[in-house]
């Protein structure tokens, strides 16, 4: 079965079949994909463009898609994942041109006349699996340099954000070459006849426990993987921070999308007498953002479903709530909430929190921030809050993290040309802009020589004066 030969609908019918002809499938993109087609540079603007296209003219349609899953706010929604996606599509249209290029590099003497460069080349056949808490962005947002490398990809959305998949699964057909690119909706049974399958690469976005699943799939065919994880992200903020721009920005980063982010801050690291003062600051900023009561505020998000709500409900009684802790299951709400005197040991600052939950633990020296964070496996995201570029760059480089940020949070996935990925426990790879491009592509090293000084020193039989000569020319 040539899926490459298949019309639009009937590929579009078999993405729907939530993954129960994966073989097929995969072979048949892979058919398309040794055709030739998608090495074009014309071929590879025209899906760009056409995938913006898709966004653009249903921009409306993924607001309430996304609303309809999360409960997010239609200006929180266009900000952190469709002007996300433009951005990522417009500078990678603008700078592909340069990124597909060959690179040319020395050729050493002993090989002259020569001429030697490295070539980008599409992997081949790219299975992207994206996650729930931003499921449009973390779905796209890979595909976008997965087709600038010229690949073919296949999309598995969350069925966790079911409003999100169904409405990527009927839109991407119809925008996209159904030749060279597919979505397959499901869940553990789909994913699972997916990761069967041979592989380019992999690109995950989720939690440890499914990486692990992954990686082990992707083993058997020695399929080279991307895993963004997250993990606890620290916040740190020193005792000359500015103390109102710090919970501004503290609070922004933790409550957007009900904390159910990657890089939030999972926790904030101080002493006692910044923790006097940065408490009700941040409490003040959530009100300002929120008002007195979150639960009534559009702006609001909620927890992706009744499981996960009564998980965080669950983590209130590992310390002492300050602020918020409301939880009403069956509407999965929980309220922006605060707590301190919390213990090391229990649950809330040994996993991820993933929900509107920030434990300020308090240290009685700043100088153990660096022991603190080190003691613990590398974070996706390090935030420091601080007015001194020394205590910053301190920080910065005696602890390690897949990001980093100084005096703000989130922010720096703003910047395309800046690399998005983990560290040991919270991720392996990168994507975003060029590192992206390099992610999804092979860079062939290539020389090409003249036949002509064919030099007879590197031919047997060895000789004194071959050897000297040889010593001479490599140097």
């Amino acid at each position: 079965m040539n899926v490459s030969l298949l019309e639009p609908q009937m590929l579009s019918d078999l993405s729907a079949a939530n993954g129960r002809d994966s073989a097929a499938l995969v072979a048949g993109l892979r058919a398309y994909f040794r055709s030739g087609s998608t090495l074009e540079l014309a071929w590879r603007r025209r899906q760009l463009i056409q995938l913006r296209k898709m966004l653009s003219e249903n921009e409306a349609r993924f607001i309430g898609a996304l609303n309809e899953d999360l409960h997010k706010a239609p200006q929180e929604a266009y900000l952190t994942e469709i002007s996300f996606l433009y951005s990522d599509i417009d500078h990678t249209l603008k700078h592909l041109k340069k990124w597909v290029r060959q690179r040319k590099v020395s050729s050493p003497l002993l090989t002259q006349p020569a001429k030697s460069y490295i070539q980008p080349e599409p992997l081949g056949v790219i299975l992207i699996i994206g996650a729930w808490n931003y499921p449009l962005q973390l779905l796209l947002s890979p595909l976008v340099p997965a087709i600038a490398a010229g690949n073919c990809a296949v999309v598995k959305p969350s069925e966790l954000s079911p409003a999100v998949s169904h409405l990527i699964a009927e839109l991407l057909p119809r925008y996209l070459d159904n030749d060279a690119f597919a979505c397959v909706e499901g869940a553990v049974a789909e994913t699972t006849s997916l990761l069967e399958q041979r592989w380019d690469h992999i690109m995950y976005t989720g939690g440890g426990r499914v990486a692990r699943i992954i990686m082990g799939a992707a083993s058997k065919h020695l399929t080279p993987v991307t895993l963004e994880l997250g993990g606890k992200s620290p916040c740190i903020v020193a005792d000359d921070a500015d103390i109102d721009i710090a919970a501004r920005r503290i609070a922004w980063g933790k409550f957007t999308n009900a904390g159910q982010t990657c890089i939030a801050p999972d926790y904030v690291l101080c002493t006692k007498h910044t923790a006097d003062r940065l408490v009700p600051a941040i409490q003040l900023a959530v009100r300002e953002m929120f008002g007195d009561s979150p639960r009534q505020s559009s702006d609001y998000g909620r927890i992706i479903n009744t499981q996960h709500t009564l998980r965080l409900a669950d983590l209130l009684g590992d310390g002492e709530v300050i602020f918020g802790g409301d939880v009403d299951v069956d509407s999965c709400y929980m309220a922006p909430t605060l707590m301190r005197c919390v213990n090391l040991e229990s649950p809330v600052m040994q996993e991820e929190i993933f929900g509107p939950l920030l434990p300020v633990v308090e240290l009685d020296d700043f100088g153990k921030v660096e022991a603190f964070v080190n003691e613990r496996e590398k974070p996706l995201a390090l935030y420091i809050f601080t007015r001194s570029d020394a205590i910053a760059d301190r920080v910065l480089s005696r602890c390690s993290s897949g990001n980093a940020c100084v005096n703000d949070c989130m922010m720096f996935m703003l910047a395309q040309d800046l690399p998005f990925g983990g560290v040991g426990a919270s991720g392996m790879g990168c994507y975003r802009g060029e590192h992206g491009f390099r992610t999804f592509s092979h860079y062939k090293a290539v020389m090409k020589r003249k036949n002509i000084l064919d030099v007879d020193l590197r031919y047997a039989p060895y000789t004194n004066r071959k050897f000297k000569w040889l010593k001479i020319l490599q140097r």
